[in-house]
C-alpha cells in the first residue's frame, strides 16, 4: 500500500497563494467587463444592464454543464490535474479577450459575439480551478481544523478581490483598459505552474465510473444542514458577482448624469467601495472561524444570511452612489459574506464522504451558479427595467427567506458548541 503523502506547511502556503491567483484572475476578468464593453465596444447605457448581466449569465450556464462533472473528475484523478489545465485554458483565452474587436473584424465575427465567446471559455478554465481549491482545503484538514484553515483560505480569497479593487482597477485610468486586460494571462500561467510544482495531491482516487448524483441526493435530503449549506451557496454565492458587476455598471452609467467624473473615475470609485467590502471580509473572516468553533456552522451562517440581507436591502436604498452611503451598508454585505461563505463550505465538506467529496462539493458549487444565473439574469431586468438598485434588493430579500430556513434548522437540530451534526439531519 502506498504511503500518505505527507501535508507540510509549504503545502498550505502553496494552496493560499493560488487561491488569491485565482480570485485576482476571476475578479479582474468580472470588474473589467463593463469598462471594456462601454470604452472598446461602445456598447450604450440603454441595454448595458441586461449585456453585462448576459454575458455573465453564459458564462455561469457553462460553468453549469462542467462544475458537477469537473467535480466528479478531480475524485477520478486527482485536484491538481484538473487545476492546471484549467489555468492553462483561461490563460491563453485572456491573452486572446482583449482583441476581441479586432480579431472579430479580421474573420467577420461581431466583435461583441467574440467576446462573449471568450468570456466563456475563460470561465471553463476558472471552473477547473477554483471549486477544486475549496475540495483541496477539506483534504488537507479534518473537522476540528477545517474553520480554521478554510478561514485563511477565506482571508486570501478576500485578499485577492481586495487587491483587484483597490489598487489593479486603478490602472485603467493611466493605462488605458485594454493593457490592463492582460495581467489574467499572466497570473493564470503563473498558477498554472504553482499547481503543477507547489501544490500535494492527498485525495484517494474513487473507482466510481461516473457521476454518482444519486448518492449525492440521497445525502442531501438526509441532512437539513446539507440542505442549508446548498440553498446558502443559492443566494451568497452570488454576491460579489453580484455587487461587482452591477455596481460597477451603476457607478459607470450613473458618471453620464455627472459632469465632472468621467467613466474611468466612476469604475475606480466603485472599485473602492468593492475593495472595502473585501477589506471587511478580509480583517474579519479570521473571527468567523473563532465564532463558528464557539457556536457552530449552522448558527454562523445564520447570523450571515441576516447581515447579508441588511446590506443588500440598505445599498438598494441609496440615491447617490458615488456619495459615501454605499460605505454604510458594505460593512453588512461584507460582514455577511464573510460568514457565508466560510460556515456554509465548512458544513458542506464535514457533512461530505471522504471518496465522494469532490462530487458533493461539485453538485454545492452548481447550485451556487444555478443561484448567480437565476441573480444575474433577474438582476439584469430589473437594472434596465427598474432601477440600477433593484438587483440588491431583490438578493436582500432572498437571504432573508434562507435565514429563516436557518432559524429552523437551529430550532429543530441544536449543535452543541461549535460541533458539526454527523446523526440524522
Amino acid at each position: 500500500m502506498t504511503p500518505m503523502p505527507t501535508i507540510k506547511a509549504h503545502h498550505h502556503n502553496s494552496l493560499y497563494l493560488v487561491v488569491a491567483l485565482i480570485m485576482i484572475f476571476m475578479t479582474l476578468i468580472l470588474a473589467l467587463q463593463p469598462l471594456y464593453l462601454k470604452n472598446v465596444l461602445q456598447l450604450g447605457r440603454e441595454n448595458a444592464g441586461f449585456v453585462n448581466s448576459n454575458i455573465q449569465v453564459i458564462t455561469e450556464l457553462v460553468d453549469l454543464l462542467f462544475v458537477g462533472y469537473l467535480g466528479y473528475l478531480s475524485d477520478r484523478f486527482g485536484r491538481i490535474p484538473v487545476m492546471r489545465y484549467g489555468f492553462l485554458l483561461a490563460g491563453w483565452t485572456a491573452l486572446l479577450a482583449p482583441f476581441s474587436l479586432e480579431l472579430g473584424l479580421l474573420f467577420g465575427i461581431n466583435g461583441l459575439a467574440l467576446f462573449y465567446l471568450s468570456r466563456a471559455v475563460i470561465s471553463i478554465g476558472s471552473t477547473a480551478v477554483w471549486p477544486q481549491l475549496a475540495t483541496l482545503a477539506g483534504d488537507y484538514s479534518d473537522v476540528k481544523n477545517r474553520p480554521a484553515l478554510l478561514a485563511k483560505v477565506g482571508f486570501m480569497m478576500a485578499f485577492g478581490a481586495t487587491l483587484v479593487y483597490a489598487i489593479l482597477l486603478q490602472l485603467p485610468r493611466h493605462a488605458g483598459v485594454v493593457p490592463v486586460m492582460f495581467l489574467p494571462a499572466i497570473i493564470a500561467f503563473w498558477g498554472a505552474w504553482l499547481t503543477r510544482n507547489k501544490m500535494l495531491e492527498v485525495a484517494t482516487q474513487t473507482r466510481e465510473k461516473k457521476f454518482p448524483l444519486k448518492t449525492v441526493i440521497n445525502l442531501v435530503k438526509e441532512k437539513r444542514a446539507l440542505r442549508l449549506s446548498f440553498l446558502s451557496a443559492f443566494s451568497s454565492r452570488n454576491d460579489m458577482v453580484l455587487v461587482g458587476l452591477f455596481l460597477m455598471t451603476w457607478f459607470i452609467y450613473y458618471s453620464d448624469l455627472m459632469q465632472n467624473v468621467d467613466h474611468n473615475q466612476a469604475a475606480s470609485k466603485a472599485g473602492l467601495v468593492i475593495g472595502f467590502i473585501g477589506a471587511v471580509v478580509l480583517v474579519t473572516i479570521r473571527l468567523w472561524g473563532y465564532v463558528i468553533d464557539r457556536v457552530g456552522r449552522i448558527t454562523t451562517l445564520t447570523i450571515g444570511l441576516a447581515l447579508s440581507g441588511i446590506g443588500f436591502v440598505s445599498l438598494g436604498m441609496v440615491v447617490d452612489p458615488l456619495s459615501w452611503w454605499p460605505y454604510v451598508p458594505a460593512v453588512f454585505i461584507g460582514l455577511g459574506q464573510a460568514a457565508c461563505l466560510l460556515s456554509s463550505q465548512t458544513l458542506a465538506l464535514d457533512l461530505s464522504p471522504e471518496k465522494i467529496r469532490g462530487s458533493v462539493m461539485g453538485v454545492f458549487n452548481t447550485v451556487g451558479i444555478i443561484g448567480i444565473i437565476f441573480f444575474l439574469q433577474v438582476g439584469g431586468l430589473l437594472f434596465d427595467w427598474v432601477s440600477p438598485t433593484a438587483p440588491f434588493i431583490l438578493t436582500g430579500a432572498a437571504n432573508f427567506l434562507i435565514m429563516a430556513y436557518g432559524l429552523l434548522v437551529m430550532k429543530l437540530e441544536p449543535e452543541e458548541g461549535g460541533s458539526p451534526l454527523y446523526d440524522e439531519l
